[in-house]
């Protein structure tokens, strides 16, 4: 390979000004989640969808977010109750599939239509504070994990039901919080081999990952740095307006304005 070739190959063949925004993009969706520990698909998804397609941009935020999400990885799952855990992974082994397909098959104005919409419905149950009261059944733990993957599958965005079902319970918000992050450490192995199945990695991705992956790196611990200095409540509302804003700036619609 030649030298003048390496930043083309670096770049994954996005020009320069298009692997710009996606940095910028990977850098505050890491930011968002690193101060309040969600809303990483919910900017990424939409916005990286218009410009490199959701059938590259939902296996790359997969391989960076996994990747990142290992340091957590340890401490949570021995706490975590593993038996609810995978009961509700049960649920995203039928529902990660259903989003794959959908994913795969759709064209991808359709899957964006359908990214921008999701986002929204989601970000409104966030703001909302709604939360699941009940008690923890299976049923309705299976269901959670069923939508959840659908969500993964398609949009990677599968955390606001499941953060909405589990917040509502009465156990220690440490113990909540080691089955989240359990939970997805498993969904993210049922993604994975869904999306190899469906020839979603491709090698294409590599460069991507580790351009993107430093930067949603960075942002995370930008993140976190800001949330010990400042607080979650403020920050949560910045993640708000940094969803809607990537919703509504990633319509379809809005190509002609935007390209």
């Amino acid at each position: 390979m030649q030298i003048s070739s390496l930043p083309a190959a670096l770049s994954g063949g996005l020009p320069a000004p298009q692997l710009a925004f996606l940095l910028i993009v990977a850098l505050v969706a890491g930011l968002s989640r690193g101060f309040s520990g969600f809303g990483a698909a919910l900017i990424f998804m939409p916005l990286a969808s218009a410009m490199i397609g959701p059938q590259v941009a939902a296996p790359l935020l997969l391989i960076i977010d996994a990747v990142a999400a290992l340091s957590l990885l340890r401490d949570a799952w021995k706490k975590a109750d593993k038996a609810r855990v995978f009961i509700m992974a049960a649920g995203a082994v039928l529902g990660i599939p259903l989003g794959t397909a959908a994913l795969v098959r759709l064209d991808q104005i359709t899957v964006r239509w359908f990214i921008a919409g999701a986002v929204c419905v989601l970000l409104m149950l966030l703001i909302s504070g709604w939360r699941y009261h009940g008690r923890p059944r299976p049923a309705a733990t299976v269901l959670v994990g069923v939508m959840s993957g659908i969500f993964s599958g398609c949009a990677g965005a599968g955390g606001p039901p499941v953060i909405a079902y589990w917040l509502g319970g009465t156990e220690p918000r440490d113990f909540i919080r080691a089955n989240i992050v359990a939970y997805f450490a498993v969904s993210t192995l049922i993604t994975i081999m869904s999306y190899g199945l469906s020839g979603l990695f491709t090698w294409r991705l590599l460069p991507l990952c580790l351009s993107a992956g430093v930067a949603y790196a960075l942002g995370l611990r930008l993140g976190a740095m800001l949330f010990h200095r400042t607080g979650d409540a403020s920050f949560r509302w910045v993640s708000y307006v940094l969803i809607a804003g990537a919703g509504l700036g990633s319509l379809p619609a809005l190509d002609q304005l935007l390209r």
